[in-house]
């Protein structure tokens, strides 16, 4: 269990690629923070089930990461729990599939709030206990939308290209005290994120439910397979090893061979 004494901060951990990230670091000792929104019955089973598999802690934090007040509560509640923040993973995310002229301002403002901002804001407050204690891990859950971009996707395409930006700076400025800063870009993973978007798809391209899996979420990936959580997770694994400590500042696709093309 190498992260046995570390924190790790998870942002939307209460499902999918989130939860997949807590258990790979739970499963290693760590002490983790899960961040989310969900049935609380399946949310503490979560957490239970997280602190059965690591030996330490597992607390839960509801906070709505679009507020600036609610993310500095959150972190200051792991503060408070922990001492300081080791892992920070930024994951939180929602979409909306439609076109530019007709995209929701609504919509657009929620999409960079959540996607792009609350990364910033969770980092800056990361950052000075991971330079006090001279270790650190900080990794963006980017997607292939921070390399390429997709039609109808102009909110999300635009915040993932924004983490990329924001995560080559945090490495540089954080580079001589022993912290990374990397990305993550997976491709479509099975998730209920990607699930939830199929119908705003099918109706913005006109498409059936088995079109939009094939020829839209699959048709850029040469696998033709959904990339899954546990990939993804082994992935964030990884870069907190020691070993991966000249990594830093990177976008690692996970993406099918996705932006190989």
């Amino acid at each position: 269990m190498f992260l046995k004494g570390k924190t790790a901060l998870i942002t939307g951990s209460t499902s999918g690629i989130g939860l997949a990230y807590a258990k790979a670091l739970a499963a290693e000792g760590a002490n983790v923070v899960i961040n989310g929104f969900g049935d609380a019955d399946a949310i503490e089973a979560e957490r239970k089930a997280l602190e059965a598999a690591s030996g330490a802690r597992a607390l839960y934090s509801g906070h709505d990461l679009t507020k600036v007040e609610e993310i500095e509560a959150m972190m200051a509640e792991a503060a408070a729990a922990f001492g300081a923040v080791d892992i920070l993973i930024n994951n939180a995310g929602v979409q909306h599939v439609a076109p530019v002229e007709e995209f929701p301002v609504d919509k657009w403002n929620l999409i960079i709030a959540l996607n792009l901002t609350s990364a910033f804001h969770t980092t800056r407050l990361a950052l000075p206990g991971m330079k006090a204690k001279r270790w650190g891990r900080i990794i963006q859950t980017a997607s292939a939308h921070s390399l390429t971009a997709s039609p109808f996707k102009s909110a999300y395409v635009t915040a993932k290209h924004g983490i990329a930006g924001f995560t080559k700076t945090v490495a540089l400025e954080a580079a001589t005290f022993g912290i990374t800063a990397n990305c993550i870009s997976p491709g479509y993973v099975w998730t209920p994120l990607v699930e939830n978007q199929i119908p705003d798809t099918m109706k913005a391209r006109g498409m059936t439910r088995e079109q939009v899996m094939n020829d839209v979420l699959l048709a850029g990936q040469p696998t033709k397979q959904f990339v899954t959580v546990e990939q993804v997770a082994a992935m964030a694994l990884y870069l907190c090893r020691d070993e991966a400590s000249s990594i830093t500042g990177a976008n690692m696709s996970i993406d099918g061979g996705w932006t190989a093309q």
